[in-house]
């Protein structure tokens, strides 16, 4: 069996700005505030919606398949302060991620994500033990929309980020 190849990537602290061709980032807003800009634009039309806390251990920061949901935008954010990483590449319309354009970022634990649909996504990842996170998806997003590429078999490449 051939070693695989390592590829690093730097997280970047994730922006508004910075973040916007993979999705959204969420952050705070004052109560009473009406829909704007600032607030997620989902779409779960396509099937029952499912919000749940995820618990997750030990995920470290190296990555070999990214995934994309295709009939949903998905919402991520990590419980009790905790900071986490994500990779991440753009819809594409083909079936392998644009390998040029993946980026990692580092997302504090006040906000949370919305990945625009097809966006490719690796993660949460982390540092910590143990987080929870919340999630936004539909019931069967991980059964009928969850659609991954694999480097390893298909490239002989791995990923670690790095800061």
């Amino acid at each position: 069996m051939q070693l695989l190849a390592v590829k690093q990537i730097s997280a970047t602290p994730i922006t508004k700005s910075n973040f916007r061709h993979y999705g959204q980032l969420i952050t705070p807003d004052p109560d009473g505030k009406t829909f704007g800009e600032g607030d997620a634009v989902l779409n779960l039309k396509n099937g029952i919606p499912r919000f749940y806390i995820m618990h997750l251990e030990g995920k470290g920061r190296t990555f070999q398949t990214i995934t994309r949901h295709n009939l949903c935008t998905q919402c991520l954010g990590s419980l009790n302060g905790k900071d986490w990483l994500m990779a991440v590449c753009p819809p594409s319309a083909t079936t392998k991620p644009d390998i040029d354009r993946l980026r990692a970022f580092r997302i504090p634990g006040d906000c949370f994500i919305k990945l625009e649909v097809g966006t490719w996504h690796a993660g949460p990842y982390f540092d910590h033990e143990a987080v929870d996170f919340y999630n936004l998806e539909l019931s069967d997003t991980n059964v009928v929309d969850h659609f991954t590429y694999n480097f390893a078999n298909k490239d002989n490449l791995k990923f670690e980020i790095i800061d």
